[in-house]
């Protein structure tokens, strides 16, 4: 059944979702593709600005500079394919990983039940982004712990596989800023020994001292393990003050609460119940690892939509057990005959299936399912799923085809999302106004760009302060009604998915004014609006 979970992403991705363009749904892949082929082409790691003409040369910390640099490869050496192939890579072992964990303490079919809901509550954030990466490391910390670091384990002292973690911190530190739960993982298993203080067993007492110094040590190591990376501690300052300016926490979508009227928050809030019940049943039995992580985890799903896959991946393998215990006390509990023998019949069918899960086998299934997912994102017609492309309906495809046809590279202010977008297509001939590296263009630029996308007072002059004589939007941002009515500016290009704008003091571009429409999936000039700038 491992096979199952490690084909569960994939089936979502590319049957139930929009498969290549859903992991390229999102310009920021673009901006991390070409930092990685600076940093093959440099040699070393940036520290200044190469990507916009707003903030030429100021510092930056590319702190993802290893997912860059992997991606960046394949990219250089198989295109986007191959960023699509390896992201569908990490997912698919990601849950793969969390079955394999929730299995050790649970029936097989409920594992696997539950290690779909975990998929299904964190697909809103399948993204060719690094933070994929934290999303396996998550599961691979939470693993090794859970198995080295419980009270009822043998060892007298800190297992060996513990110390697995504090190299594998250095490569998390240097894929994903998100490293730090790893080391709240290791506080909360050791705040779990050190509360077997409390008991009355002596001999259980100096196991649980032993073990908990052995984690306090293995923290510690793994602390001092997230200096090694470009920045030195410089890094961990960077990362404190990004994550805790509110304007950040107002403006950034990811940083905000999940809408509970999406799909996504069904299974975030089975999740929240059956791991609440877990962690009270642990919480019983003096077992307080995964009550303090609930606490923990479940409180900032609630506050913040971008640590909604962290709480689902952490709650998978104690929901797994709670429900697991709960189908075997069924059958003795006082119930109709009827209702009694359905699931006693419930109760030998998932043990059937836990022997057959337990035969020692090759995961050939899985091989073969990347085999095939590589044949399809390579072939020459593949399906639309396997395209591995910018979606055109999300993305200015067409626009940006037009003016690097019309020599136009640089000096255009369009959004952040599409500024990556932009970056990918243009770098190194073009410079953005800005894209998604809101940690480095900071607060006070920030919040101007914002008040200009929404046409407040003050953006015709906010836009000439940069000397901007493009602008590049899609038709619903408020800043499209303030150009269309300004005297100042003329609409040069529009496909429905984005607008040009071009200032009356610029130059005029060697293309007509057009507005295409869709008919029978093809994109024709609408001769009635047709004109030369």
């Amino acid at each position: 059944m491992t096979d199952a979970a490690f084909a569960m992403p994939l089936i979502f991705l590319f049957c139930g979702m929009k498969g290549a363009q859903t992991l390229l749904g999102d310009g920021d892949t673009g901006w991390h593709l070409r930092t990685g082929e600076w940093i093959l082409a440099h040699g070393r790691v940036p520290d200044r600005d190469v990507f916009s003409f707003t903030r030429p040369g100021q510092p930056w910390f590319a702190w993802e500079w290893l997912w860059d640099v992997l991606f960046g490869w394949l990219h250089v050496h198989a295109g986007l394919a191959a960023v699509v192939l390896a992201s569908s890579l990490v997912l698919a072992l990601t849950f793969a990983l969390l079955f394999r964990m929730a299995r050790r303490s649970s029936d097989a079919l409920v594992a696997l039940a539950i290690t779909l809901a975990a998929a299904a509550g964190s697909a809103g954030h399948w993204l060719a982004r690094p933070h994929l990466f934290t999303m396996l490391f998550t599961v691979i910390f939470y693993g090794i712990l859970d198995r080295g670091g419980a009270s009822d384990g043998r060892e007298s002292g800190v297992p060996r596989r513990l110390w697995l973690l504090p190299p594998l911190m250095v490569v998390w530190t240097n894929l994903h800023g998100g490293f730090f739960i790893g080391i709240l993982l290791i506080a909360a298993y050791a705040a779990g020994q050190f509360a077997l203080l409390l008991g009355e067993n002596a001999a259980s007492r100096r196991l649980a001292l032993r073990r908990g110094r052995g984690l306090v040590l293995v923290a510690a190591a793994c602390v001092a393990a997230t200096f090694v990376n470009p920045y030195g501690y410089r890094l961990h300052a960077h990362i404190c003050s990004y994550l805790a300016d509110g304007f950040y926490r107002g403006n950034i979508m990811e940083f905000q609460s999940l809408n509970f009227q999406s799909a996504q928050a069904r299974y975030l809030e089975i999740l929240l119940a059956l791991g609440g019940a877990a962690a009270f049943g642990r919480l019983r039995h003096g077992r307080i690892a995964w009550p303090l992580l609930f606490a923990m985890w479940a409180h900032l799903a609630l506050y913040s939509a971008r640590n909604v896959e962290i709480f689902v991946l952490l709650a998978a393998a104690p929901a797994a057990e709670a429900v697991s215990e709960g189908l075997r006390k069924l059958p003795v509990m006082r119930l109709a005959g009827w209702l009694r023998r359905g699931f006693e019949g419930l109760v030998l069918f998932t043990r059937e299936w836990n022997t057959v899960d337990a035969e020692p086998r090759w995961q050939l299934s899985s091989a073969a399912a990347m085999l095939v997912l590589a044949a399809l994102l390579y072939a020459p017609r593949s399906p639309a799923a396997c395209r591995a492309a910018y979606d055109s309906k999300t993305f200015p495809v067409a626009a940006a085809d037009r003016m690097e046809k019309a020599g136009l590279f640089g000096g255009v202010f369009t959004e952040d999302l599409w500024g990556g977008y932009l970056i990918y297509r243009q770098y190194p001939r073009g410079r953005v106004f800005i894209d998604g590296r809101s940690d480095f263009y900071g607060p006070e630029f920030a919040g101007n760009y914002i008040k200009a996308m929404g046409a407040q007072a003050g953006w015709d002059r906010y836009l000439t302060r940069y000397g901007v004589e493009t602008v590049l939007l899609p038709p619903d941002a408020p800043l499209c009604g303030a150009l269309r009515q300004s005297g100042a500016w003329h609409l040069i290009y529009d496909d429905g998915v984005a607008l040009i704008f071009r200032s009356t003091r610029a130059a005029p571009l060697p293309f007509e004014l057009a507005s295409a429409v869709s008919s029978g999936g093809e994109i024709q000039l609408n001769n009635a609006s047709k004109g030369r700038i």
